[in-house]
């Protein structure tokens, strides 16, 4: 894996490996053992950044332009056991985040899915 220039906003160390591309060592790590599950048969369907729409685009009264759909990417969701697992690898820090706090909660109201934070 090699490192991109440069560190994220949090002074993660974001990683670029066979094309995916990854905001810190950590969330790499993770996706060597999710993908060591995979091979094992305890998971199936691992994908990366999946997008979820939290609210749809909306053009306000007097705004000139549309304000964009609000969106969450996770980290990572599998299968286990045939539930959809919707995992998001996140520090002490990004986890107190208020962006993440209400994308979490707008992630259980709209689509009554738990984040699961490694």
């Amino acid at each position: 894996a090699k490192a991109k220039s440069g560190c994220s906003k949090y002074k993660s160390q974001r990683i670029e490996k066979d094309g995916l591309k990854f905001d810190s060592v950590k969330e790499y790590k993770r996706y060597i053992e999710l993908t060591a599950r995979m091979q094992r048969g305890e998971i199936s369907e691992l994908k990366c950044q999946v997008k979820f729409v939290l609210a749809p685009k909306v053009k306000l009264e007097g705004e000139k332009r549309a304000k964009p759909e609000l969106r969450y990417y996770a980290d990572f969701t599998y299968l286990s056991d045939g539930k959809l697992i919707v995992e998001d690898v996140k520090s002490v820090v990004t986890r107190k985040l208020a962006s993440y706090r209400n994308k979490k909660h707008l992630m259980k109201t709209v689509h009554d899915i738990d984040i699961k934070e490694v």
